[in-house]
């Protein structure tokens, strides 16, 4: 009798389906020009050289030095950064800011907006957008 009631529990279990996974929604395809400004500004922040050059378009290639050496000296960090695209992917706003200690100061520099090229098939930072 034992064995006909585990027989038929186990032939219960076996009959269940599976519990369904939960249904993820697909986060958005986020914009190549978005995050291509995202890069640029990260490198910028840590002083990275070579990621500074990557992220700049061939018109800036002339600032390079400024722009990776803008934050030497200080400790900073990016907080709440998200970058979009407009519908043509000319320009590239985010907010958040970019954190820099002076002095043992905490001094926040909102992000902005900034233009965009796409030069070779790669995004490109080119500045500030007016």
């Amino acid at each position: 009798m034992r064995a006909a009631v585990l027989i038929a529990l186990m032939t219960l279990a076996a009959c269940q389906s599976a519990p369904a996974s939960p249904t993820l929604t697909p986060e958005p395809t986020r914009a190549p020009a978005a995050l291509a400004v995202e890069a640029y500004l990260t490198a910028k922040v840590a002083g990275n050289r070579d990621g500074v050059r990557a992220g700049l378009c061939s018109e800036m290639e002339n600032v390079l030095d400024r722009e990776s050496l803008s934050f030497s000296g200080v400790a900073a960090r990016i907080e709440g950064m998200v970058c979009e695209a407009n519908a043509d992917s000319t320009v590239v706003t985010c907010a958040g800011e970019i954190i820099a200690t002076y002095g043992g100061e905490n001094r926040p520099i909102p992000l902005g907006a900034y233009r965009v090229v796409e030069e070779d098939g790669v995004w490109r930072w080119c500045g500030e957008a007016g």
